[in-house]
């Protein structure tokens, strides 16, 4: 674990934004039970314990420490490879691992490419399938098989939510949508969707990606979606709290997880796509009052 600076060096860039960065880590680590470590899709935090997804199956486990608002000491304390109810390993097809939240004392997880959502155990065993929007469960709906179910969360008032990685092909473009069992909430915004938190009871924070591949600029954007502020047309308000771009000095990765610490502190991750020219970063911040 190394230190890293995230924030550019024009203060008013930082000082706009609505949440503040406290610190920020590049993560190295070596095989563990022969499993590489790469491509953190999203987190999970419960008491001290921090659970990371990958995009190859894997589910893993570290310890954490936070001390004066800083990442004091990450522990790389086990790995699992994701398998189902009969404990054999997942096939190569239905690995993509992307979105990851806690239920109760258990793990959802969300999939690209054989798109669901499945609850599984702290130790990466399959419990059940989880019941997911009508729309979502075909695949001929989405953009692509890489554009699948990229974000998963959870409340005891909404349920599970989810959402595609970009707009299915029956939905307007100009809008992203979350999605309950029953429900749907639209808001305007741009970029992929890779990550959800609840923010609150009634508010879920959704984090965003736009990259352009000619260019290598990155922004990233955190936003809130106010699920019980919507029109007849489930269109729901929205506020923008960050939007960090490279183009003004961000040192930004491929920031695809997002997990809640406590209060108004979060932990955001990014996917080094398993590239030697990218990095996993873990970025402590909180919103601002």
């Amino acid at each position: 674990m190394k230190n890293y600076t995230i924030t550019p060096t024009n203060t008013l860039q930082v000082k706009k934004q609505k949440i503040k960065i406290l610190d920020a880590k590049e993560l190295v680590f070596d095989r563990k039970k022969g499993i590489p470590f790469h491509e953190i899709s999203d987190l999970a935090y419960d008491n001290g314990t921090l659970y990371g997804v990958s995009d190859e199956g894997y589910l893993y486990k570290f310890f954490i420490d936070f001390r004066n608002n800083k990442i004091y000491n990450l522990e790389y304390a086990d790995v699992y490879v994701l398998k189902n109810k009969k404990a054999k390993r997942l096939k190569k097809k239905k690995r993509d691992a992307e979105g990851l939240a806690l239920y109760k004392n258990n793990l959802l997880i969300s999939f690209e490419r054989k798109e669901r959502i499945n609850l599984y155990s702290k130790e990466g065993i399959k419990i059940k399938n989880i019941k997911i929007y009508p729309d979502l469960q075909k695949q001929k709906n989405y953009i692509s098989k890489n554009k699948g179910l990229e974000a998963v969360a959870f409340n005891e008032k909404y349920g599970v939510v989810t959402a595609p990685e970009l707009p299915l092909k029956i939905t307007d473009k100009k809008y992203r949508t979350l999605y309950t069992r029953n429900n749907r909430f639209k808001f305007i915004a741009s970029g992929s969707i890779v990550s959800l938190e609840f923010f609150d009871k009634n508010t879920i924070l959704v984090l965003l990606r736009d990259f352009n591949y000619f260019t290598r600029r990155r922004v990233t954007t955190l936003l809130k979606v106010f699920l019980n502020n919507c029109t007849e047309n489930r269109i729901c308000k929205s506020k923008v709290l960050a939007k960090l771009d490279s183009a003004d000095g961000w040192r930004l990765d491929n920031f695809e997880g997002l997990t809640h610490i406590d209060k108004n502190r979060y932990l955001m991750v990014s996917d080094d796509n398993e590239n030697i020219f990218q990095k996993t970063l873990l970025v402590l911040f909180e919103i601002k009052n």
